[in-house]
């Protein structure tokens, strides 16, 4: 059964004689530019078919009831007494609420079901699925304006002062603005993005190492902080605005591993843009060099591989339909990407699950769709009753 289905039947067996509103919100996976985002530079995103689906109906109160299906228990909050308590999957629904309401929006209660199947910390971005999905429904259980940049501003300040994850925006961005077929050009710095279409010969295969992690328990917040103390070296701002010469010219007198740390977002920038014209022209060889150069990256000079990631990136590259792999997502664990011939993914996939197994013990999940489609509202309910238009408000 289709999660539309199973999330449907879930909703009219708690609320009958209700038709639902349902929302859907994108996990993502990126292709190059990882940790280039909080440093205002460049990614690469693409949404991927797994998503975050909420069946809800309005209220007449301003309290927010949902249902978790994945596991399998009820929480609830009122939109006048927001307050944080654990890091529990509710609390993404809590932040949203908050940041809309610091904006001055007006929120409207709302009941409903929640379903996902994003592999949670597997570095595809529940998490911000889960942000854009609830802020889609607090758009529609309001009547807001829907706006994905702004959508995706909101989500982020969410994770980032309610969650407590100092991430940056791509992938609310991923979540809210991706486009069936694409990947998703994006400069962190304007929030400007294009589209980049991915060539039918090619397929790039998620590779789920079955190993997890935790971004606020890691050294994740670490890195920025160091990324931030080597822009304060190069007198910048950001690396965003440090080139490879000025990183060669002013490297001398940088700390050693913020030397590594810069290097790897200096690099990675200029990855991301060179792999926009490998897309393009469909040149296959040079996108999947591209990914090997990240993995090594981000593996030695940024220090956010894992033993898992390293073992199975090494095994796609080793199959004749893969020509580069790298870690994706902010690394300690989860997922890695693959360029893969089209032609050849079940070939390849077969062969990437068994190599990994017999070295690893662990089972690998691999999903090879196409690049998916952003939040979107899939079904229009019926308010129960009247309520005055509400605008959003910058």
């Amino acid at each position: 059964m289709s999660l539309a289905k199973t999330i449907s039947s879930a909703f009219a067996e708690r609320f009958q004689d209700s038709t639902p509103f349902i929302v859907r919100a994108p996990g993502r996976v990126n292709l190059i530019g990882e940790h280039t985002d909080y440093n205002q530079g460049f990614v690469l995103p693409m949404a991927i078919e797994q998503a975050v689906w909420v069946a809800f109906q309005r209220r007449k109160d301003r309290q927010v009831i949902i249902h978790s299906l994945n596991f399998d228990e009820t929480a609830s909050f009122s939109l006048d007494d927001l307050k944080k308590e654990g890091n529990s999957w509710i609390e993404y629904i809590k932040g949203v609420a908050w940041a809309m309401q610091a904006a001055k929006m007006t929120l409207t209660g709302w009941e409903g079901v929640m379903l996902g199947d994003i592999p949670i910390g597997s570095g595809l971005s529940s998490s911000a699925a889960t942000e854009i999905a609830a802020l889609r429904a607090f758009a529609e259980a309001s009547r807001l304006e829907w706006d994905e940049t702004y959508a995706a501003q909101l989500a982020l300040r969410a994770e980032n002062e309610w969650m407590g994850l100092n991430c940056g925006i791509m992938d609310q961005m991923a979540a809210t603005a991706a486009r069936y077929g694409h990947a998703l050009l994006l400069d962190c710095r304007t929030l400007k993005y294009d589209y980049i279409r991915i060539p039918r010969n090619i397929t790039f295969a998620v590779l789920d190492t079955g190993t997890r992690r935790d971004l606020v328990g890691t050294l994740y917040n670490d890195r920025q902080r160091e990324c931030e103390a080597a822009a304060r070296h190069f007198g910048v701002t950001s690396l965003r605005d440090v080139t490879r010469e000025v990183l060669a010219e002013k490297s001398p007198g940088l700390d050693e591993t913020l030397l590594r740390r810069a290097r790897h977002v200096v690099t990675e920038n200029v990855r991301v843009l060179d792999m926009v014209p490998a897309l393009l022209y469909g040149d296959a060889k040079q996108a999947g060099r591209l990914l090997n150069e990240s993995h090594a990256s981000l593996r030695d000079d940024f220090e956010v591989s894992s033993p898992a990631l390293d073992q199975i990136v090494a095994i796609a590259g080793e199959s004749p339909a893969c020509t580069g792999a790298r870690m994706t997502g902010a690394g300690f664990g989860g997922c890695a990407v693959a360029l893969v011939k089209t032609s050849q993914v079940e070939k390849f996939s077969s062969y990437v699950a068994e190599r990994y197994r017999q070295a690893s013990g662990l089972e690998a999940r691999i999903y090879a769709g196409k690049p998916g489609q952003g939040a979107s509202l899939v079904q229009k309910g019926i308010f129960s009753y009247r309520c005055k238009e509400n605008k959003k408000k910058k």
